[in-house]
């Protein structure tokens, strides 16, 4: 998808719903290999949280995200070549991971991509 028509927000004016945030996620995660690796990393982050929990071993708790966005991260600057919405939406963004992950799961995302496409 060519993402050069849809702005940033930081070239645009900040989101303010969190519908208009969703599709713009949608557009940020275009290539099959990013979602993907947001996958293995959200999924990695979840079973190392599990694991510290379970031993106790909060010192490692940090690990979590490290994990997490490491891999989305490089996602981002390596296969989109765009800037994570982390960064300026923190919280969205968290949540939207999950959203992915759940719709990945479910065999929709694939259809958000494409409607997102055909909406820019």
């Amino acid at each position: 998808m060519d993402t050069d028509n849809f702005q940033t927000p930081d070239e645009a004016t900040r989101i303010n719903n969190y519908a208009e945030f969703w599709d713009f996620y949608v557009a940020e995660h275009n290539e099959p290999v990013t979602r993907y690796l947001h996958f293995v990393g959200t999924t990695l982050s979840l079973v190392l949280l599990v694991w510290i929990i379970r031993g106790g071993q909060w010192l490692y708790l940090p690990l979590c995200l490290i994990v997490g966005y490491a891999f989305a991260w490089f996602a981002h600057f390596f296969v989109e070549h765009n800037k994570p919405a982390t960064f300026k939406y923190p919280f969205w963004s968290f949540i939207s991971d999950y959203k992915m992950i759940f719709y990945m799961l479910i065999g929709k995302m694939n259809a958000e991509v494409e409607r997102v496409k055909t909406q820019n």
